[in-house]
């Protein structure tokens, strides 16, 4: 089975976007995207994405007051990362 190589184009259309990837995670902005799965993944938190599906986001989304509260709570047992 052979694949046909990508264009010049192709590729080039692809650095840039994972140029703008690049410079977009610096930024601490956060991305998402569907995934194959049909799940939502959350990029630019750490070095692997969030996935969880649909209803997970939902759940969690909907406990976000319970889970600040609880980090607020245990904040002195938790590694903070520094600002700067």
């Amino acid at each position: 089975m052979s694949q046909e190589e990508p264009s010049k184009e192709e590729l080039m259309a692809r650095v840039a976007e994972l140029e703008k990837q690049l410079h977009t995670r610096r930024g601490g902005a956060l991305q998402f995207k569907v995934s194959e799965k049909g799940a939502v993944s959350v990029y630019g938190l750490g070095r692997f994405p969030v996935t969880l599906y649909y209803e997970q986001w939902n759940r969690l989304l909907g406990a976000a007051n319970d889970i600040k509260a609880f980090m607020e709570e245990n904040k002195s047992k938790l590694k903070l990362k520094e600002q700067g």
